[in-house]
């Protein structure tokens, strides 16, 4: 079944936390918004206590490439720039951050495939 992007987007975050919680993260926040820019999901790493800023790229099908080829340079100031500002918000310091790419393809709406890039970019 063909989904709308937003529905695609909404599924993709879905999984994506899932697996992230499966891996033990704990999620602290989804679709934060400031302004025009969004998080997709903000998470603490177990494995080191990082907080880390996930960025969910979903792709049907490779018609257009891989889902991780989205993540543009200008993605990546975008989401770097509303991380600086959700710190700033809720008034976190001093605390060790780093930007993750979930990338999800659904071809198999039963088996997704799912590439986590941890310190995907800086």
């Amino acid at each position: 079944m063909r989904l709308s992007r937003e529905e695609l987007a909404k599924k993709g975050e879905q999984i994506a936390a899932d697996f992230l919680e499966e891996k033990g993260f704990e999620i602290i926040e989804r679709n934060y918004r400031y302004g025009h820019g969004e998080l997709d999901i903000i998470a603490v790493d177990p494995s080191d206590g990082f907080t880390v800023f996930v960025e969910v790229k979903t792709r049907q099908n490779l018609y257009f490439g891989e889902p991780e080829y989205a993540i543009t340079k200008s993605k990546q100031r975008q989401v770097k720039k509303v991380a600086e500002l959700y710190l700033y918000d809720k008034e976190i310091e001093n605390v060790n951050c780093r930007f993750d790419v979930i990338a999800i393809l659904l071809e198999d709406d039963d088996n997704p495939v799912i590439n986590h890039y941890e310190n995907a970019f800086m």
